[in-house]
């Protein structure tokens, strides 16, 4: 896999998974533009590596839910490398576990906001930019497959969304821009740490074939691959990352 001469957008880049994209992008080349909503430490540090090693990079705070904050954004990039050839979104969460019935449609805005309208409004603003060959990378989850654990029916909806979009925007945009997302399952990331119970966790990892949850690496270098032209005829796709604990 080769960037060289490519500019990559990774959003909720300053940790986990989205730090870990980054990272993968900037070691095959690519110049790479961070946005961060609160993990400035690592958007930052990650942009001081990036830079020691020869590359290019910046990172750039902003709500990826929030229209200015997005064309800021793509802005910022063009200014900087003149281009977009690959978006990674990585923006999401899970917020809280809400019952349906204690469900609030404030609740369900946020979730649908943040996982949804967030990769909207950054493929638009993107667009413009792209030219033929260029990629989209989401990040969905397993939840969009199985409609999520206790309290995360939302959640999952909103995830079931961007598999939905990752299929249409696929034809649409096709065959100039390639689209696929991830579905990643129980990886060890913040957002297990704060969501998920130490005795769920080590259950499901228990009862994956493999026997232990995936890293924020191993779901980087798909993404990164889904991204390159290695995948050239791949689109359209929800491509699943779990350790064998789901099929599909």
């Amino acid at each position: 896999m080769n960037f060289q001469g490519k500019t990559a957008i990774v959003t909720g880049g300053g940790r986990d998974i989205g730090r870990a994209c980054v990272m993968e992008l900037a070691a095959k080349g690519a110049n790479v533009a961070i946005n961060y909503h609160s993990s400035s430490e690592g958007a930052d540090s990650a942009v001081a590596e990036i830079k020691a090693a020869g590359g290019n990079a910046f990172a750039l705070q902003g709500d990826m839910t929030k229209e200015a904050d997005v064309k800021a954004l793509v802005a910022k990039t063009v200014e900087e490398f003149g281009k977009v050839d690959t978006l990674v979104h990585v923006t999401g969460g899970i917020l809280a576990r809400v019952t349906m019935e204690d469900m609030t449609l404030d609740h369900w805005d946020a979730v649908m906001a943040v996982n949804v309208t967030s990769f909207v409004l950054a493929v638009r603003e993107c667009l413009p930019h792209m030219g033929q060959g260029s990629s989209i990378v989401a990040m969905a989850s397993q939840a969009g497959r199985d409609g999520g654990g206790p309290g995360a029916s939302a959640y999952g909806a909103s995830k079931g969304a961007l598999t939905t979009l990752t299929r249409g925007l696929a034809k649409e945009l096709g065959p100039k821009i390639r689209v696929n997302s991830l579905c990643p399952g129980m990886i060890d990331t913040d957002f297990h740490n704060i969501f998920t119970k130490p005795e769920v966790r080590t259950h499901v990892a228990n009862i994956t074939p493999l026997k232990r949850e995936g890293t924020s690496e191993e779901v980087a270098k798909l993404a990164v691959y889904l991204a390159s032209d290695d995948a050239s005829f791949i689109t359209g796709t929800n491509v699943d990352i779990n350790g064998g604990l789901l099929f599909s």
